[in-house]
């Protein structure tokens, strides 16, 4: 099982992801990975397109406000969701059993809620 998570990357969201790993790993008795997008696409998105089939893939989606491109007309936020979404297509091109879920406007929160669902 492989997180993928678009989101930044303060303390608060890497401990809440870290707790849902671990919760999901014993609970469902399988390794669980976790990477931050779109960072992961370059490294482990290629492993998760083009090795075995039987992984299981869950887009945590927490993008925040949109800060400006220079001379774009679409902010950061946009092009994150952008590469989520290729991202999601190009796995269910592969086979891959994908999921993605909108984390809102709080991401930390909902992955502590996550991380207690899990337990």
């Amino acid at each position: 099982m492989a997180l993928l998570a678009y989101t930044d990357d303060r303390p608060g969201i890497a401990q809440a992801a870290a707790a849902l790993r671990a919760r999901l790993g014993a609970r469902l008795g399988v390794p669980v990975t976790f990477g931050y997008g779109p960072r992961y696409l370059h490294s482990t998105g290629q492993l998760h397109k083009g090795g075995p089939a039987g992984g299981l893939f869950v887009q945590l989606l927490g993008l925040g406000g949109d800060l400006p491109i220079p001379g774009e007309p679409f902010g950061f936020a946009t092009l994150a969701r952008a590469q989520a979404d290729g991202d999601l297509l190009a796995l269910r091109a592969s086979g891959r059993r994908v999921v993605q879920l909108e984390l809102g406007g709080d991401p930390e929160a909902a992955l502590a809620a996550l991380a207690t669902g899990a337990a």
